[in-house]
């Protein structure tokens, strides 16, 4: 059967508007400048805090999604529509109201900031501040992949698994888990380039701070106020630095289990 054409023609419009942004952003860089201003110390030290807070925050999000979307997926409970509606609601929340949030939970005066200056632990404009930040706001994509490929999955290989001697957790080692990687690379792929893209929550609850907090995305910001060609350059190596993130992955889930 024939696409229509009111389809192509409504689907290549979408792609056009898609790709207008990453367009102009190639065809307005100053691309002789482009070598110069991604060797300044801020860029490098901005994509150092990039890598380090968004590696972790993708670590601790799969720390964290893992049994999540497991329970999510195969236990029934009440309220589990509630504990679903919260985990997916940093997908959706305004970045600087995720900031808000964070800074009312953890910090200095927030509802654990006591506990945690008790034990000499103080989050807020520091690293660990922009890991969280990241982790809230990029956890969810890894939940509701892994869920949806946990559903996915026939139980009745799991149970024959079971009923050959294998334990729990060795089921769960080898057969669930490689039978899940298509789901779990393409969520990573998702929570580590929305990781690196985080603004709002991480210049709310962790700041600005040069060599400390300033992560890329951050860096464009305030390179953008006082020199637009370097911004545009610096978004086009977060830019390729996501989309390679992102192709590599899928090239990686494409290829299914070993």
């Amino acid at each position: 059967m024939r696409t229509p054409r009111l389809v192509v023609a409504g689907a290549a419009l979408a792609a056009a508007f898609f790709a207008l942004p990453v367009a102009a952003l190639v065809a307005r860089a100053p691309w002789s400048a482009a070598l110069d201003v991604l060797a300044r110390p801020m860029a490098r030290e901005a994509l150092r805090i990039s890598l380090v807070a968004s590696g972790a925050a993708v670590l601790l999000a799969l720390a964290l999604a893992l049994p999540l979307a497991w329970i999510l997926a195969r236990t029934r409970f009440p309220g589990r529509s509630i504990v679903r509606l919260i985990v997916v609601l940093p997908m959706v929340l305004p970045p600087v109201v995720a900031g808000v949030g964070l800074l009312a939970a953890f910090g200095r005066r927030g509802m654990l900031g006591g506990a945690l200056e008790a034990l000499g632990v103080q989050l807020p404009f520091t690293l660990a501040a922009a890991v969280l930040a990241a982790t809230f706001v990029s956890a969810p994509f890894l939940v509701l992949s892994l869920e949806a490929g946990l559903r996915g999955l026939d139980p009745r290989v799991e149970e024959a698994a079971a009923t050959l001697g294998a334990s729990a957790p060795r089921v769960a080692w080898t057969v669930v888990l490689p039978a899940l990687r298509p789901a779990l690379l393409a969520g990573t792929g998702l929570a580590w380039a929305r990781a690196l893209g985080e603004f709002g929550a991480t210049i709310t609850f962790a700041g600005n701070l040069r060599g400390r907090t300033q992560t890329l995305p951050l860096a464009v910001y305030e390179t953008l106020q006082t020199d637009p060609g370097a911004a545009l350059v610096l978004s086009l190596g977060l830019l390729g630095l996501s989309a390679l993130l992102l192709v590599a992955l899928r090239g990686l889930a494409a290829r299914g289990p070993a």
